[in-house]
């Protein structure tokens, strides 16, 4: 288990990082995700030993790896690594590559001698696709075959934590979905720990147990990808991690009442205090359906996109847009007056509006 506690980073008046707590369970796969800037690759770099904290502390197990005095050098960690440039040796085969650590990192655990490097080079060969490949330089690899040579190389003296920077940023959109699928497929085999940092949030949303969204230095959300996409804690988390509507209104208890609907409203139940207070809702564009009558919002039809398997419509409710996004075949045109329904929340048109607010007055005053 790796643990960091409290940890904060400021490089001059700059602070990267601030009161991180952060656990990291054994065979976890942990994604970080934020925008440009927000601390995720200074906190890998915490992890890797190439930085220390200004205050706090991490520990593996019982071992302080860093704090304020005390610094365990990246060699004499437990840890594997895999950058977004590979970072293969261009004078060593690929054997060799994955040799590598075996012979540096053996002194860690004796319980990982091995009988026979050749052996177990050929076995990671094996788990990456990529056997009779031993004799090969990097020069003679395709991105994708140098990428799974490096993940070999960080697997193969069975580290406890494997550090990931954003692997397959710089891998074309096919080749990354086929090596996030191998990725998966190594994690469920090996069950190292995984820090994983990407920019890319359907990557996290698919490979992760824990999903942390950080922004300006703090940890903005942490929770399984479910919880992360369906309930978010913030109004940045919502827009951050996926696509989202986010609705102006006024909330009553789980009543939230759309801007220019005084007698409609939705039943939103386990929505967080961030989006009450801002007078906000989320909703995700599949969430929303499109119907031609019944209980929902009546609006309009700007815009129809094809997008092969699904459908997005832009409607203009009120003063607000909503983008929907449908698997079913087109069934509203452009201009087209349509009902839009929030699907498994209830939908409700009140017939007296002033039985939903106190005061009557402040009511008029919001929906004027």
């Amino acid at each position: 288990m790796i643990q960091l506690q409290r940890v904060t980073k400021k490089f001059d008046e700059t602070t990267a990082l601030r009161d991180i707590d952060l656990t990291i369970e054994e065979g976890e796969f942990v994604a970080i995700v934020g925008p440009s800037g927000c601390g995720k690759t200074t906190l890998l770099r915490l992890l890797a030993g190439f930085t220390s904290p200004t205050s706090g502390e991490i520990r593996m197990d019982e071992t302080i790896l860093a704090n304020a005095s005390k610094v365990v050098p990246p060699e004499k960690r437990d840890i594997g690594l895999v950058f977004q440039k590979f970072a293969l040796w261009p004078h060593m085969t690929v054997a060799e590559q994955i040799a590598f650590p075996l012979k540096h990192h053996r002194f860690l655990h004796q319980k990982r001698a091995f009988s026979s490097m050749d052996a177990k080079v050929e076995s990671m060969l094996q788990l990456v696709g990529l056997s009779g490949y031993e004799k090969r330089m990097p020069h003679e690899l395709s991105g994708g075959q140098q990428q799974r040579v490096a993940i070999a190389r960080a697997l193969a003296a069975s580290p406890q934590l494997l550090l990931m920077d954003e692997p397959l940023s710089s891998l074309d959109a096919a080749l990354r979905i086929e090596l996030r699928d191998e990725i998966q497929t190594i994690h469920r085999t090996l069950q190292p720990s995984v820090v994983y940092v990407t920019h890319d949030q359907s990557e996290a949303l698919a490979m992760a147990d824990k999903i942390v969204v950080m922004k300006d230095g703090h940890i903005e959300q942490m929770g399984d990808p479910t919880s992360i996409y369906y309930h978010p804690a913030t109004p940045f988390v919502a827009t951050f991690v996926g696509k989202a509507n986010i609705l102006n209104g006024v909330w009553r208890g789980e009543h939230f009442y759309p801007y220019g609907h005084p007698s409609f409203y939705w039943v939103v139940p386990d929505i967080s205090d961030a989006f009450k207070e801002a007078g906000q809702c989320p909703i995700r564009p599949e969430q929303l359906h499109l119907k031609r009558s019944g209980e929902g919002l009546r609006g309009i039809v700007e815009n129809v996109s094809f997008q092969g398997r699904e459908m997005y419509y832009t409607v203009r409710v009120g003063e607000q847009r909503l983008t929907i996004i449908s698997s079913a075949p087109q069934m509203a045109r452009i201009e087209e007056e349509i009902v839009v329904e929030w699907e498994g929340i209830s939908n409700v048109t009140s017939s007296n509006r002033d039985k939903e607010f106190e005061d009557t007055n402040q009511a008029r005053n919001i929906f004027k």
